[in-house]
């Protein structure tokens, strides 16, 4: 029996300004000491910043007393929602879990705050070192032979892939020939993008009745023209394709490469590794399943892995270990050369070292074993309780792993409340809105939220029983739904500013140009 507990949630709703119409000329947050003539002299400004970089004027910055500023700061975050605050269950394909606090400790040690990329290497042995092992890790839990982190996120990563298989192709003089790039169109959107960034023509497979493409549409894609397939499995549905192997035979056999996205990773741990399908590369993020969070979209970083006959092409310079010391190895002209600057974002690294070496290897196989336990147990439990929701591909019998891509069409027909209605609806439970799906939405009303190894059974129930509680409403109350959120600092947005650039303010000197403009129009 599960009791229906709904959170009586209400986000702080002050009437916030913005940091820059808090300005008081005057006003000072810390009082700066004036630089001594000594200091400035052996600084030299001169030889630091080209005259043509020098700001003719100070920048425009707003003066703002300590106290200000502390309560600024303090009222926006009573404004947010977060990992820390409620659990982010609905975010699906995210893979938000919880980062344990130790592990923040630790990037924010002055130990690593306060190197710097260009010290000299014999003083930075720690943190090369620390790089080094992880390569190694994760070259365990990959299957495969060398490892980069340079890439600065799950698309970078992809991208870098897409850049090794180019200069693989150049290198063998089949450049000419293998122009044509297969994936499946539940893959992430970037398994499209980054190849067609790189000049390749991109063949996408749909979904058959099982929610995964047939090996003979494979066969049918495939020609002399290939060049690889990127795939991710399981995609964001959740769905698993069995015949992954058979479809990197058939590629292999073509002469083109397998690059899988390890995105959708955290049901896998433990359980299977890309080098056992037969991958020639891969990229897990490790703000993702490895624990280092999103912080708003960065800093992401993306293990790029691949095969021993593709590390020659890798992102360069490599931590290198001699016996003694560790040093960067730049040499080598195969490489693909830098895709981010010096070694990536290292404070993804040290936290997704810190939460591997905390769990080790049986640790590990539990994430994956309780990510699918925790799933399944909440597609039961929707599929009883929630009214008018469905799963695509649910009566060809498979278990989804650790997401899954529901449907709300038969709500919005009965009803005529959409997937955002039923969003901004869980907004005023204290829940984030759940990921939809990438574009093209193949899923009528896609709603897809991902309970990792974080949650517990009760964390579980409460969502479940929240969206139970608003399928409801949305058959009795549909214009609560309609004007949902009540609970939030603000409702919704009716302009789409994102949809008209000349309404779009990303700056403080572009929001007041834009008012200006339309001041001056009336």
């Amino acid at each position: 029996m599960h009791m229906e507990h709904l959170r009586n949630y209400h986000e702080a709703q002050w009437d916030e300004p913005i940091v820059f119409a808090l300005n008081t000329p005057g006003s000072r947050g810390i009082l700066l000491p004036d630089v001594e003539a000594d200091v400035k002299s052996a600084a030299g400004k001169d030889m630091l910043v080209p005259e043509s970089l020098r700001r003719k004027d100070k920048p425009a910055l707003p003066e703002i007393s300590q106290p200000q500023v502390l309560r600024h700061f303090l009222r926006l975050s009573q404004e947010t929602v977060g990992q820390d605050l409620t659990a982010d269950i609905g975010l699906g394909t995210c893979t938000m879990k919880y980062s344990p606090k130790i592990n923040e400790q630790f990037v924010r040690s002055e130990k690593f705050t306060e190197l710097h990329p260009y010290q000299d290497k014999e003083t930075v042995q720690g943190i090369l070192k620390l790089i080094y092992d992880f390569e190694q890790i994760m070259k365990e839990i990959s299957g495969l032979d060398a490892v980069s982190f340079q890439p600065g996120g799950g698309g970078m990563g992809i991208y870098s892939n897409a850049a090794v298989l180019k200069k693989y192709f150049e290198e063998r003089g089949e450049a000419e020939q293998r122009t044509e790039i297969i994936t499946t169109i539940l893959s992430h959107p970037l398994n499209s993008a980054a190849p067609a960034t790189k000049g390749f023509r991109v063949i996408s497979l749909y979904p058959g009745e099982n929610g995964y493409p047939s090996v003979e549409d494979l066969k049918a894609a495939v020609s002399e023209k290939t060049a690889g397939i990127f795939i991710t499995n399981p995609e964001d549905t959740g769905v698993f394709n069995p015949y992954i192997k058979e479809f990197i035979r058939i590629v292999h056999e073509a002469g083109g490469l397998c690059i899988c996205d390890m995105a959708d990773y955290n049901g896998l741990f433990g359980l299977v590794r890309a080098k056992e399908w037969g991958a020639d590369m891969c990229q897990f993020n490790l703000h993702k399943a490895f624990s280092s969070p999103h912080g708003c979209m960065g800093p992401g970083c993306a293990a790029q892995c691949v095969s021993a006959e593709l590390e020659q092409f890798l992102p360069r310079p490599r931590v290198r270990f001699d016996g003694s010391k560790y040093y960067l190895d730049d040499s080598g002209t195969h490489s693909i050369g830098k895709v981010r600057q010096f070694q990536g974002s290292l404070t993804a690294v040290i936290r997704a070292y810190s939460w591997v070496m905390s769990l080790g290897a049986e640790g590990l196989k539990t994430v994956g074993e309780t990510a699918i336990l925790n799933n399944n147990y909440m597609m039961k439990r929707v599929l009883d309780t929630v009214r008018g929701i469905s799963i695509p591909w649910g009566e060809s019998g498979l278990n989804r792993l650790e997401q899954v891509r529901y449907s709300f069409e038969t709500l919005y027909q009965e009803t005529g409340v959409d997937v955002t209605d039923i969003n901004n609806r869980m907004l005023d439970f204290g829940y984030q809105r759940s990921f939809a799906s990438h574009h093209p939405m193949i899923v009528a009303e896609p709603y897809t939220p991902e309970p990792t190894e974080s949650y517990s059974k009760a964390d579980i129930d409460e969502y479940v029983n929240t969206l139970s509680h608003i399928s409801k409403e949305a058959y009795h109350s549909p214009e609560l739904l309609k004007s949902s959120p009540h609970n939030t600092p603000i409702s919704r947005l009716e302009v789409d500013s994102i949809a008209k650039p000349e309404e779009l303010a990303v700056t403080w000197r572009a929001y007041q140009r834009i008012c200006s403009q339309q001041t001056s129009r009336v």
